[in-house]
Formats: C-alpha cells, sequence, structure tokens
C-alpha cells in the first residue's frame, strides 16, 4: 500500500508540479500521484480540499502534508540527503540557486509560460523575447554556468555527474527554452539536453504528451484568437 499521495497539476502546464513530482521520484517516495486538471470550474476547490496553500503540488506523505515545490524538495532530501551536494560549499551553492530560482524570474515565468505539446513549441519558437524576459535568461545562463565551473566537474548536470534537487528546481526552465527556442550559449544549450535526457524528466513528458485535454489559457500566444 502506498504511503501517501504527490498531488500535481497538468503534466502539459504545472511546472512547480514538475519541480514537486522530480524530487519525490528521485527521492523514490513511494506515493501514488493524482493529476488536477487545471482551469476547470473546480480546480480551485479541488485543490483547496488538499493543499493548505490552495496551490499544487502539494505531498501527503506518512502523516505529513507538505505544500511548496522547495519545501518538498527539502522534505525529501532529510529522506534521501544525496539529493543535495554531498560537499558543503556545493551544497550551499545549491540551495542557494534552487532558492533563487523559487522566488525569481517573474518575467521569464509570464513571457514563456510552460507548455510541453510540440504543436504548441512550434509557434512559440522565437516569440515572446522581450528586454525582461532575455535580462532573466542572462541570469538564468550564468548561475548555470558559475554552477557548472565551479562544481559541475565530472558530469553534464549542475553539480556534475548527479542530478540533484537544484536540477530539478530548473528543469522547468529547460522545459521553456526548449518551447520557446531563445538564444542560448553552447553550454547552456548543452545542459538543456542533458536535463530534457534525464529518465525521469522524459518520463514526464512522455506522461504530458499522454494528456488529451487542452486549456486555452495556455494555448494561445499572443495575436492568437
Amino acid at each position: 500500500m502506498a504511503e501517501g499521495t504527490l498531488y500535481i497539476g497538468s503534466k502539459r502546464y504545472s511546472s512547480w508540479s514538475l519541480r514537486g513530482w522530480l524530487a519525490v521520484r528521485l527521492a523514490g517516495l513511494d506515493v501514488t500521484e493524482e493529476v488536477i486538471r487545471l482551469g476547470q470550474p473546480e480546480t480551485s476547490a479541488r485543490i483547496r480540499s488538499v493543499s493548505p496553500s490552495g496551490l499544487v503540488p502539494c505531498l501527503h506523505h506518512k502523516g505529513a502534508v507538505v505544500w511548496e515545490s522547495l519545501a518538498i524538495a527539502e522534505y525529501c532530501a532529510e529522506l534521501a540527503p544525496w539529493l543535495w551536494p554531498a560537499e558543503r560549499r556545493a551544497r550551499a551553492h545549491a540551495r542557494a540557486i534552487s532558492a533563487e530560482m523559487h522566488a525569481g524570474f517573474r518575467a521569464l515565468r509570464q513571457a514563456m509560460w510552460m507548455n510541453l505539446g510540440e504543436d504548441f513549441a512550434a509557434r512559440a519558437a522565437g516569440r515572446n523575447r522581450t528586454p525582461e524576459c532575455l535580462a532573466d535568461i542572462a541570469r538564468v545562463e550564468a548561475l548555470w554556468a558559475d554552477a557548472r565551473a565551479r562544481f559541475g566537474e565530472g558530469g553534464p548536470f549542475l553539480f556534475g555527474a548527479s542530478f540533484t534537487l537544484a536540477d530539478a528546481m530548473y528543469a522547468p526552465v529547460v522545459t521553456r527554452f526548449l518551447t520557446w527556442s531563445p538564444p542560448l550559449s553552447e553550454g547552456s544549450r548543452a545542459y538543456v539536453e542533458a536535463v530534457r535526457a534525464h529518465p525521469l524528466v522524459a518520463r514526464w513528458y512522455a506522461e504530458a504528451a499522454a494528456e488529451t485535454w487542452r486549456e486555452a489559457k495556455y494555448e494561445t500566444l499572443p495575436g492568437e484568437a
């Protein structure tokens, strides 16, 4: 019998759900997952019934109720400490860039929302490159390059060979870059490819593709009817 439930939003669209889901799956928690379809009349009430914040993701595990993706990541790391880098300075750096991701990059979030559909990406590529969004992208690239230069030796991820919680926090940014195709450095493109190829990220993409519903809010680009 499963030890709890992870409540998430639609996999095609829900960036915060991807972060929480990756943390839970990386930790190997024995939980079922329940996808709550976004954008429906009953969505808000359904989420409020399981999440104190009224937002997803929300993890129910062995009597604990944990909402907010960064809190879920830390909860998982208590059970699976290897999800953060082992070395103290690297671990502190990973937490700092994860917290910056959690709290910032509003222009990027608004201009280049998460939509994993290949059909949508074909229309979105090259769009919505606002100055504010490009400034956020430049900061993300700088963070990635700095982490890779300091701690990334030995593997393709931010802290080397292991896919850590920091990579989980930036995985939705990877999806945005794949969808919207902003200009990226060679190093950033290599990192994007590595994250996309991770088995759990590939699994999320496959399960998102299997969703049959579409929400007009996330499928319509500026200027489209």
